[in-house]
C-alpha cells in the first residue's frame, strides 16, 4: 500500500514522502492516527500542488533577504560612545545598538540575527555578520567613533 505522510515518522519518512507500507500497518495505525493518507492519484496531485507552492513560498523569502542584504551591505553604519583615555569605551557596542541604528535607518532586523561574538569595546571598524535567512547573510560596515 502507497501512503502520503502527514507526520515525521523516523522509521519512515518526513512530512510529505510518498512511501510503501504494508496493508495492515498502514489501514489499521497510519490512516486511523491521521499520520498519513492513502495515496490515490487526487491526493497525490494534492500532493504536487502543496510542494510547488510551498517551494515558491521559500523562494520568495529567500529573494526578499538578498535583497535586505544588499541593503545592508551597501549601508554603513556609525555609533558614538564616549571613550576613555586608552582609547578604550565606556561601556560596549551591542547588538541591541546595532539594532537601533538599523531600525532608525529603516532596516527592521531582529536582534538575534546579528551575529555579534562579544560586544565591541573598542574604536575601530567592524564587519559584522547579519544572517537574514539560513542561505543568505549580509556583512554590514560598522564604524565606533568617540563621542
Amino acid at each position: 500500500m502507497e501512503i502520503i505522510l502527514l507526520e515525521d515518522i523516523p522509521t519512515l519518512g518526513k512530512v510529505g514522502d510518498l512511501v510503501k507500507v504494508s496493508d495492515g500497518y498502514g489501514r489499521n495505525y497510519l490512516i486511523p492516527n491521521k499520520l498519513a493518507i492513502k495515496a490515490t492519484p487526487k491526493n497525490k496531485k494534492q500532493l504536487e500542488h502543496e510542494k510547488r507552492f510551498a517551494q515558491d513560498k521559500t523562494d520568495k523569502v529567500k529573494r526578499d533577504a538578498e535583497k535586505l542584504a544588499k541593503g545592508i551591505e551597501e549601508f554603513s553604519c556609525t555609533i558614538t560612545k564616549p571613550v576613555g583615555e586608552s582609547g578604550k569605551l565606556f561601556g560596549s557596542v551591542t547588538t541591541k545598538d546595532i539594532e537601533e541604528q538599523l531600525i532608525e535607518n529603516g532596516f527592521t532586523i531582529d536582534r538575534k540575527k546579528i551575529e555579534l561574538e562579544e560586544p565591541i569595546k573598542n574604536l575601530g571598524v567592524y564587519t559584522i555578520p547579519i544572517k537574514l535567512h539560513p542561505e543568505v547573510t549580509a556583512n554590514l560596515k560598522l564604524w565606533v567613533v568617540r563621542e
